[in-house]
């Protein structure tokens, strides 16, 4: 049996990620998200909320199931900003360099600059055409660095480097060396093997 689930986001990014990830468990496939559905407002106050409306209108639009995430980057010295507006940091359609540099700028202008320490985390969420939700939560700990390191990954990763690595950012790993400590790599395993374990799965197969 296979769940059949379409994929929220457009990001060709996530979307590699991801579907590099759910590859693994042979009992799910992932569906394109439809060219037609019209990108979300992402109005949520938390990582979950913004999941929410992503696969909410997702499975209003195909009347399938659908997974969707949200991911932010926590930074201590920041107060945990950029965090749920980590895609738009820098404005709302920042690039990915943009958020990166704007980031780097903060930091040299705090006094104290040796504070790093900073986690990226993770909400996956299915929603299924009756209601039922299952959600999984990934994070990894890491320092923030001065300059960019790394032509791999996207987002932060060129600034992360997480703690129980080498010494390398996100962006110098192959990408199934990062998934298999990332955040979003954590998340959704965890989601899958949820998934694979509840009723909606034997009710949506």
């Amino acid at each position: 049996m296979t769940l059949r689930l379409v994929l929220a986001t457009a990001n060709q990014d996530k979307v590699k990620e991801i579907t590099a990830i759910f590859e693994q468990v042979g009992s799910l496939a992932l569906l394109a998200r439809p060219s037609d559905v019209a990108d979300v407002e992402e109005t949520g106050s938390t990582l979950l909320e913004n999941a929410r409306l992503k696969a909410r209108a997702l499975v209003d639009a195909t009347a399938i199931a659908a997974v969707a995430d949200d991911t932010g980057l926590f930074i201590d010295a920041f107060d945990g900003a950029p965090g749920v507006y980590s895609a738009r940091y820098a404005g709302d359609h920042a690039t990915d360099h943009e958020n990166v540099t704007k980031v780097l700028e903060a930091f040299l202008r705090l006094k104290d600059q040796t504070v790093r320490s900073a986690r990226f985390m993770t909400v996956a969420l299915a929603i299924f055409p009756d209601g039922t939700e299952v959600m999984a939560e990934g994070s990894v700990e890491g320092l923030i660095i001065d300059e960019e390191r790394g032509t791999g990954g996207f987002g932060y990763d060129p600034i992360f480097v997480p703690l129980e690595g080498d010494g390398r950012t996100f962006g110098e790993m192959p990408e199934d060396e990062k998934n298999a400590m990332s955040h979003r790599g954590r998340a959704f395993r965890l989601l899958a093997d949820r998934l694979e374990k509840s009723g909606a799965f034997r009710k949506n197969t």
